[in-house]
């Protein structure tokens, strides 16, 4: 099938749909002018301080680099957390609000973003799982205990040049160790997933819902690459056990599972090509 023949099936599958299951890789964060790191080319592009050092992505995100490096790694999350305070989420964040909320059965997001620019765009912070935590939440190092604080009020200072974060570095609110986010790392054991963990006990909730009153489901997925399939898998195996239509928004891993809807582009391009037509 050709893209319009795409985008209009996925039209009047959206049209047809009681609810909304909207998935998002960092694909969906481009367009608004935020780096996804892929490949480590694309992670030393975005951070050349990093590139001199030889350290990849992987390498970077792991949680070493706060017990023996903290102005390295807050220079790093720091950079980060300052990056996606001033950024506008994209036109189509909005579009998608905008008609998944006037369904009857309403929305859920699904992302393994951790940079809260849902929220940041309106979206119901009741109504979004980070499977992968949020920048904007902090944690222990350590950790001392299991609590996880608001960050918005916590600014990071970076000195650019050096690439260190400029102390006093982030605290720990009981035992004064260094804080770090609450983001799942590589090889990271000393994650709290509570926060996370709620947020996916939401989902399904809101995904029985679906179910109980028997409203006909659709996924629009954006932005999810097959380098980490977190929230592919995702997709596909909620569309296989809801019954519901997978429409995937992707300018290369664009390719979906028999019967559903591949619509190759970038996440703006193909959200707004869907709902102008809505």
């Amino acid at each position: 099938m050709s893209i319009l023949e795409n985008i209009t099936s996925a039209v009047q599958q959206i049209q047809q749909a009681d609810a909304i299951f909207i998935t998002a890789g960092a694909g969906i964060g481009v367009d608004s002018g935020l780096p996804d790191f892929r490949g480590n080319e694309g992670f030393w592009n975005a951070y050349p301080p990093i590139a001199k050092l030889g350290i990849s992505f992987v390498e970077m995100a792991n949680p070493y680099w706060f017990q023996n490096n903290p102005k390295l790694a807050w220079a790093f999350y720091g950079h980060r957390l300052n990056l996606y305070r001033r950024t506008t989420p994209h036109s189509g964040f909005s579009k998608l609000l905008d008609f998944a909320q006037k369904k009857p059965g309403g929305y859920f997001v699904f992302t393994s973003n951790v940079d809260g620019q849902f929220q940041k765009a309106g979206f119901n912070e009741d109504y979004i799982e980070e499977c992968h935590g949020s920048i904007n939440h902090f944690q222990c190092s350590v950790p001392c205990s299991d609590q996880i604080w608001d960050a918005s009020n916590i600014s990071v200072k970076v000195d650019e040049e050096k690439f260190a974060a400029i102390a006093p570095l982030p605290k720990c609110i009981k035992c004064d160790a260094v804080a770090r986010p609450n983001i799942l790392l590589f090889g990271d054991w000393s994650w709290i997933s509570d926060r996370s963990g709620a947020q996916s006990n939401s989902l399904h909730q809101w995904l029985n819902s679906i179910l109980i009153n028997k409203q006909k489901l659709v996924i629009i997925e954006i932005g999810a690459g097959e380098a980490v399939p977190t929230v592919r898998m995702k997709s596909e195996s909620i569309a296989a056990h809801y019954n519901a239509t997978l429409i995937r928004i992707n300018p290369r891993d664009f390719n979906v599972p028999a019967g559903h809807i591949s619509i190759k582009a970038n996440a703006a391009e193909g959200i707004n090509a869907i709902f102008e037509n809505l």
